[in-house]
């Protein structure tokens, strides 16, 4: 049983009987909203999505994307999850399971079949969910992840989407409103606002709303700019905490390797200090809602052993300071392919035989934004461009995104949304002539049962279990 609705006191989430506690969990991230370096399809879940009817017509597309829903979690992945003594999964999920866009404002009730069943099997193991729309109408970043098909964030410059918005979370709310087991919402992930000030005054419309539908859930709100900026944000809102996602470049390929000197150690807790001024300043609750490390692939590099053991090393290091902070936090991520995950598909899967080739030509033509490798070919082709682009128009490096240079709009317009939008019937084709069971058995690859656990990610996840609350 739930000890009651949590809420927000003062800088902790309490319980119904007010005692304190810390979410520790992961985000199930790559199921109610697809990513590509997740699952292995090139660009946005949308353009798989319409690739894959084109290639399996509409019947076999909707019931391969049924089945990879129904195995992607599953009561084994709830009870794996406790084990680890976790307590809080945050559900991604993409508002078109819920609306269309051809016809606003009409609820899609066949969104909620799995996400009711995930919410309820998380409930059963004593394990919180925290809601997480992660694609918005319009898009709410220039992202991939916002399924965004290009590098313009709609959303904030059409109030029409922003009221769809809030017309969907008024629907969830109603629907959730009862279940203790719902920690809360977080309406938005990553909001990208090139004005900044959009944002709180959307969150202050937001939270109007949502609380007339319902008074006690948590509303967990990410800053600005992939939720680290809070600029023109000037007051807190009642029952809500703010969310800060705290990446560290030396868990990815390109970024320096961690060896745990008081510099790098140093340099770790000021990055994630600076994110949370305004929740200190505030006396608000701080919910790191991402963060994580990526891992090298045994299969394609020698040194993956040393490489993984430094990224678990900063992990730790990372999970040290967020308790000497007492901060509540969600790893990204739980489940993928191989890359980042706490579980990911058997490389003798039927999933991962069918797409290996193709996620080995994506990496090589940096199609994923996410963790991407060093190119010396490509490199080549676009360091000129780059230096073209800075020459005649030497603002250019400035544009918002602020953390994006000149070379990442670049790879974001080209390379991850052109290139990678004109391979999506290139991807569907792998699956082309199988049946219904080639199929199933496919969307099987993810389930517990056929998954791979990453034991190093894991242990270090479930120490975290032995720390009170």
């Amino acid at each position: 049983m739930a000890s009651g609705f949590l809420r927000v006191q003062g800088n902790q989430i309490v319980n119904e009987d007010g005692v304190p506690m810390i979410l520790r969990g992961a985000g199930l991230g790559g199921w109610m909203n697809m990513e590509n370096f997740i699952t292995g399809f090139p660009g946005h879940e949308s353009q798989h999505r319409e690739a894959m009817k084109e290639v399996l017509g509409h019947k076999k597309a909707e019931f391969f994307f049924d089945k990879f829903l129904e195995n992607f979690f599953t009561a084994a992945d709830a009870k794996f999850f406790a084990t680890l003594g976790l307590n809080c999964i945050r559900i991604a999920f993409n508002y078109r399971h819920f609306e269309d866009d051809m016809n606003p404002r009409v609820l899609k009730t066949s969104g909620f079949k799995h996400l009711d069943r995930v919410v309820k099997l998380c409930a059963d193991e004593g394990i919180y969910t925290i809601l997480d729309m992660h694609a918005l109408p319009g898009g709410q970043s220039q992202d991939w992840h916002s399924d965004n098909v290009s590098n313009y964030a709609a959303f904030w410059d059409y109030k029409d989407h922003q009221d769809r918005t809030i017309w969907l979370w008024e629907q969830i709310a109603a629907r959730y409103k009862d279940n203790p087991w719902v920690a809360g919402y977080n309406p938005i992930n990553e909001p990208c606002d090139p004005k900044h000030i959009r944002l709180p005054d959307f969150y202050n419309r937001l939270e109007n709303r949502i609380r007339k539908v319902d008074e006690k859930h948590i509303l967990f709100l990410d800053g600005n700019t992939f939720a680290m900026e809070w600029k023109g944000f000037d007051r807190i809102l009642p029952n809500c905490a703010y969310s800060i996602h705290d990446y560290s470049k030396m868990g990815f390929p390109l970024g320096d390797p961690f060896k745990g000197i008081p510099e790098q150690i140093e340099q770790l807790e000021k990055q994630f200090v600076r994110k949370m001024e305004f929740q200190i300043k505030n006396n608000a609750v701080v919910w790191n809602g991402e963060f994580g490390p990526v891992y090298a692939d045994p299969e394609k590099e020698d040194a993956a052993s040393e490489i993984n053991e430094q990224r678990y090393n900063l992990l730790e290091t990372q999970l040290k300071i967020y308790e000497k902070h007492k901060v509540h936090w969600t790893i990204w991520l739980y489940k993928d392919i191989g890359f980042q995950g706490m579980l990911h598909t058997s490389p003798d899967s039927l999933w991962n035989r069918t797409v290996g080739p193709f996620v080995e030509k994506k990496r090589n033509l940096q199609l994923d934004a996410w963790g991407k490798y060093a190119s010396k070919e490509l490199e080549a082709i676009l360091a000129p461009l780059v230096q073209w682009v800075d020459s005649v128009s030497p603002t250019a490096k400035a544009t918002y995104p602020t953390p994006w240079s000149t070379i990442h709009h670049i790879q974001r317009a080209v390379l991850q949304t052109f290139v990678a939008q004109s391979m999506s019937l290139e991807f569907a084709r792998l699956f082309e002539g199988m049946s219904l069971e080639e199929l199933e058995e496919c969307a099987r690859s993810f389930h517990f049962d056929r998954c791979v656990q990453r034991h190093g990610l894991n242990r270090r996840l479930s120490s975290q279990n032995k720390l009170p609350n």
